[in-house]
């Protein structure tokens, strides 16, 4: 896999301040003079406490390290009214230590129940606003000693994921405990009964907003009975009462907001509650199945009242509210907040607005129900983005998340609705987003970059994100020391290097050293941050100048270190796979080589070829047979147990994807070049694996399978198993009806190899002691093995052109049949002087077929232009195969396709040697 991408909701960060923390480093000194020695320390204090304000608490606490002014000035009350911990360990000892600092603390937010536990002992009595996220573990006795030592808290949120074991018991403390509580949010409670909520009701006079959202039961007459509330949210609460709704909340008498959007709520309750309440002002039901289905939506319209529905224009119901119209009903949001007369009643709305319109996009992108995609495309996108401008930053977070998250269709094969992502670019996220991104609020830069990741998996906004200057952005955001921003902006890195075009720009960011870095940083921090900054690598790796920065950086220890230690198979995966595009460089870098050579490499990447994770099988073994093009590697990876275990991952994968056959067999193929490996496999049981994974119905694994096949069959006693285990039909089958030219070549190749005698003298002498002796007819074998050579052979002749070859020496005549012959492929495979030599003695061969076979294939692997012709021609030059060619080419009886054949191949020498001459 290449790239990935994230549905699951991640929310950290702090309060909105779009300010570019990561500007772009320039060399020039800002003054009037460049060697101008500036005293900080003579700072006023109002303005070092106002630059440390515009800092992440980490990046603070470090200026304070500098001197004792600056100490004591981070300690000032008004640096510590708001504290987010959710990007911390935040523990009981690190609570004590903050507790000095909090006594002025209004603002906290937290993540998970080792976090809720350490809360009282940051002393702060004068907390007034408490939000918590992943909130699933803690309970009912956290909770309400949590509210007892905070009794001025006037808002008190948890999710939005689910409170499992929170009860109404909790709900009860809550409300004898913050008798000034004046905004209740709790997500995912199982019931929430009646005498908790008329608790609320008697001892929280000032409660204005409610939200008890996705809950199993409410009880609704109690919710009645709070009189007090203004905005109340039921969003995804299961089984309500909906008569009992429509008789009982339409008499509360300040309500002005509803939601009751994810819910099955239909259209008489939706009716009843716009005309009998008079004060209700808003009722938001998005996504509404039930209510949706109703063909005559007449009935649940209200005069002077807002129905935001999914079948409405929620822009122009929100313009509508506003006295004077505004002229872009999609800037109703930008317009509000710049507006400098605004309405108290109305900006409360349009708060609560914020908050309930985010958290209802998120969830219904989350659950991404089917037939919305009029809905994104023409409401829901430009919602988000809206939203993202918001001045309260949890808003932010949603709506960034939300464009994350509404964008994918699968994450598991990393594939997202590209109609939607070009919304989002055609109405300006991309500069939105990396503007979130640049913001000093860790919370709003992990949510910005894991947006601008999803949607960078479509190529046209991958380029647009280029273009903004968004890559050197998330390549400073890899550098983070908040692993949450770290992680996601190696996912867009990761998503990004995806396209060739981005690749370098990524290494003159200093991305390829960010990446690297984060691997050495994170080394034991979980896997998601390890996976997609070896994704990246991985990505990066397959470019030539790009893989050298990668070993340059140290990426090639980083990710051994990663394949021999991490045990998650994605990180274990991408390791994998960066490893074996480094290795693939081998004829323009040293990689390949320096993979090999790394300690502990190829024994861990052997070890991975037996994970139970078939990604992970498949990358190693890619890597193998990288790696095993190099001679050292090759004997190396021997003698780390690798023959046995890409034997045994052959025998295991005839079932498996073609992507790991290709490999398994490739690893082999690689092997098997060295003779010693060779044998090897064949005493291991290579040879009926490799027969099997002939048979695929995937052209790749026909070309690696036989290759493999065509190596070991040099050896006799590896050709006569390939007899015995029924491989001649198999190779026979590819020789005539693969689709790929190679693996037709190579399986004639291996046949030809089989039956020029040699195997013949094997058999003689007796069968492999290492298998048992089958019953065979090597003759009947023969026959169909040449009979088949030779009309492979005859595919690539054309009569006409053989027959104006045989009758004129002219030039032409030959290079037109070296055209109709030429198998381009071929001219990547490079043979030992071994093999060489015994296509020159196949050229003697009484056999005529195999004859015109073996000029047939000198002929490809001394055509100008090869990889290795040149090499060839002078194994062949050594061997002295002039002589046998001519005597080929003048030969009576050879066929005419022998005698065309090592015509050209003569000719193909002496260019060779004339090229030689000249350098």
């Amino acid at each position: 896999m290449s790239r990935r991408v994230r549905r699951k909701v991640a929310r950290r960060g702090k309060e909105k301040v779009v300010l570019p923390s990561y500007p772009e480093v320039e060399d020039e000194v800002i003054g009037s003079e460049k060697n101008e020695v500036v005293d900080w320390t003579s700072l006023p204090d109002d303005t070092v406490i106002q630059l440390m304000s515009c800092l992440n608490y980490r990046d603070r606490a470090s200026l304070s390290s500098t001197c004792r002014t600056w100490r004591a000035l981070g300690a000032s009350p008004c640096l510590w009214s708001s504290l987010d911990l959710r990007a911390h360990k935040c523990d009981i000892a690190m609570a004590a230590s903050l507790a000095s600092r909090c006594m002025n603390l209004q603002k906290l937010r937290f993540r998970g129940a080792e976090s809720a536990d350490s809360i009282i002992h940051l002393q702060a009595r004068n907390l007034r606003e408490l939000s918590g996220d992943y909130c699933r573990k803690i309970t009912d006795a956290t909770l309400s000693v949590i509210v007892a030592r905070h009794e001025a808290l006037e808002s008190l949120q948890l999710g939005p994921d689910f409170c499992e074991r929170i009860t109404s018991d909790a709900v009860k403390a809550i409300a004898l405990c913050c008798p000034k509580l004046k905004k209740l949010r709790l997500s995912g409670i199982r019931d929430i009964c009646g005498d908790a909520i008329n608790a609320l009701a008697k001892l929280c006079p000032n409660l204005t907003d409610i939200g008890f959202l996705d809950c199993l039961n409410v009880d609704e007459v109690a919710l009645g009975n709070v009189l007090s509330v203004r905005f109340l949210s039921v969003a995804g609460t299961s089984n309500m009462k909906w008569g009992v709704v429509s008789q009982v909340w339409h008499k509360l008498p300040k309500l002005v907001g509803l939601d009751v959007s994810r819910t099955d709520v239909g259209p008489i309750t939706i009716s009843r509650l716009l005309t009998s309440s008079k004060s209700l002002k808003v009722l938001c039901a998005l996504n509404c199945p039930v209510l949706e289905e109703e063909n005559n939506i007449s009935a649940v319209k209200s005069k002077g009242k807002l129905l935001l529905a999914l079948f409405t224009d929620i822009f122009k119901a929100l313009a509508s509210l506003f006295a004077e119209t505004t002229k872009n009903e999609k800037n109703v949001f930008l317009d509000w907040r710049n507006s400098k007369n605004k309405d108290k009643n109305l900006n409360e709305i349009m708060t609560w607005l914020e908050w309930i319109l985010s958290h209802i996009l998120l969830r219904t992108a989350e659950s991404n129900p089917q037939g919305l995609d009029d809905f994104w495309l023409k409401q829901g996108a430009g919602l988000l983005l809206s939203l993202m401008q918001s001045t309260q930053e949890d808003v932010q977070e949603r709506a960034a998340t939300g464009l994350a998250t509404f964008v994918v269709i699968n994450d598991e094969n990393a594939s997202i609705d590209c109609g939607r992502a070009e919304a989002v670019m055609k109405d300006g996220g991309i500069r939105l987003l990396l503007d979130l991104a640049k913001s000093w609020r860790e919370g709003l830069q992990s949510e910005a970059a894991k947006a601008i990741a999803n949607l960078s998996v479509n190529a046209k906004v991958a380029k647009a994100v280029a273009e903004e200057g968004g890559i050197n952005i998330l390549a400073v955001l890899a550098r983070s020391m908040n692993r949450l921003v770290a992680e996601e902006a190696a996912g867009g890195l990761w998503n990004l290097s995806v396209g060739e075009e981005h690749k370098g720009a990524i290494a003159d960011a200093g991305g390829v050293k960010a990446l690297v870095d984060l691997i050495f940083k994170w080394s034991s921090g979980g896997d998601g941050v390890l996976e997609r900054a070896a994704g990246a690598l991985a990505n990066l790796a397959a470019d030539d100048k790009c893989s050298m920065e990668v070993a340059l950086a140290g990426g090639v220890h980083a990710l051994v270190m990663l394949a021999r230690s991490c045990k998650f198979e994605g990180v274990q995966e991408q390791a994998a796979r960066a490893l074996a595009n480094l290795a693939a460089h081998g004829d323009s870098n040293s990689n390949n080589s320096a993979v090999g050579q790394e300690a502990g490499a190829l024994e861990a990447l052997v070890q991975l070829t037996r994970s139970p994770h078939e990604g992970v099988r498949q990358e190693a073994a890619g890597a193998l047979w990288n790696l095993s093009f190099d001679d050292r590697n090759r004997e190396a990876i021997a003698a780390a147990g690798g023959v046995e275990a890409l034997v045994v991952l052959a025998q295991s994968c005839s079932n498996a994807s073609p992507g790991l056959q290709e490999r398994a067999a490739g690893a082999l193929w690689g092997l098997s070049v060295s003779e010693a490996n060779c044998i090897a496999i064949g005493r291991e049981g290579g040879v009926a694996p490799l027969i099997a994974l002939a048979r695929s119905e995937a052209e790749d694994v026909h070309e690696t399978a036989a290759g493999a096949l065509w190596n070991l069959a040099f050896n006799p006693g590896n050709a006569l198993r390939i007899v015995e285990e029924g491989g001649v039909p198999a190779l026979v089958h590819l020789c005539s009806s693969s689709g790929s030219k190679m693996a037709r070549f190579m399986a004639a190749l291996a046949l030809a190899y089989m039956f020029d005698g040699r195997m013949d003298e094997f058999a003689l002498i007796g069968t492999s002691t290492e298998s048992t002796s089958k019953c065979v007819s090597l003759d009947g074998a023969r026959r169909m093995a040449l009979k088949h050579i030779e009309a492979f052979v005859l595919t690539f002749s054309d009569p006409q052109a053989f027959a104006t070859a045989a009758a004129s020496s002219a030039p032409a005549a030959l290079t037109q049949v070296t055209e109709r012959a030429r198998i381009q492929e071929a001219g990547h495979l490079r043979c030992s002087g071994a093999e060489i030599g015994r296509f020159i003695t196949m050229l003697r061969n009484p056999s005529s077929v195999l004859k015109s076979c073996a000029a047939f294939a000198l002929l490809q692997f001394t055509i100008p232009g090869g990889r290795h012709a040149m090499h060839h021609a002078s194994l062949m030059q050594g061997a002295g195969a002039a002589r046998v060619l001519r005597a080929a080419a003048a030969a009576a009886a050879a066929p005419i396709e022998a005698k065309i054949f090592a015509r050209i191949v003569l000719r193909n020498l002496e260019h060779h040697h004339h090229v030689e001459l000249s350098i």
